[in-house]
């Protein structure tokens, strides 16, 4: 299971979408990580502590026409440019 850390947070700024360090996390990343629609939509996933697994079926669901290997392409990557925000026990990252 993955989970966004603690003091990561998902904040809008008009149609901009982006996640912030603060408090303790703000010591260890200080900067800020852009992401597009689909990135605001996995994040939200991951606070509720989806699994890889979990977001491409999501990923299937919400955006016709992507095939499952795309998807779990995708996935990866997206996961591989937060990876600085993540918790992970583990068994699927």
């Amino acid at each position: 299971m993955l989970k966004t850390k603690k003091g990561f947070l998902l904040r809008h700024l008009g149609d901009e979408a982006m996640v912030v360090a603060i408090g303790e996390a703000s010591k260890s990343f200080n900067g800020m990580i852009r992401l597009n629609e689909t990135g605001a939509f996995y994040w939200k996933e991951l606070e509720q502590g989806a699994t890889p697994e979990e977001l491409v079926a999501k990923t299937l669901e919400r955006y016709e026409g992507v095939d499952a290997e795309t998807a779990r392409r995708d996935v990866q990557a997206f996961l591989e440019s937060i990876e600085v925000a993540l918790e992970s026990d583990g068994a699927d990252h």
